[in-house]
């Protein structure tokens, strides 16, 4: 009985972990050549937190996927802004 409760709380604990997971796309429309999304994608790992980030020249789109108790949007288009690169939600 002890071993089911350990391995159910368990289970729980570790549900909660991947819930914290979220995923935004970003619009960054400034980006005007190739080499934009270098910046743009660097600039969003060096948020604490983020886990992905995948920026596309051709759609002028960032999707990041990020730990929601370590960082937030604002935080993102903060550090894209900051880079230069001024971003926002897509809704």
């Amino acid at each position: 009985m002890k071993k089911l409760i350990t391995c159910l709380l368990l289970s729980v604990s570790a549900a909660s972990v991947v819930a914290k997971e979220q995923t935004v796309t970003l619009e960054v429309p400034t980006m005007n050549c190739v080499t934009c999304p270098i910046t743009v994608k660097k600039a969003l790992e060096n948020v604490d937190g983020v886990k992905l980030a995948k920026v596309s020249y051709d759609t002028k789109l960032a999707l990041v996927t990020f730990d929601d108790e370590k960082a937030t949007i604002k935080a993102l288009t903060d550090a894209t802004t900051n880079a230069g690169y001024p971003s926002k939600k897509v809704k």
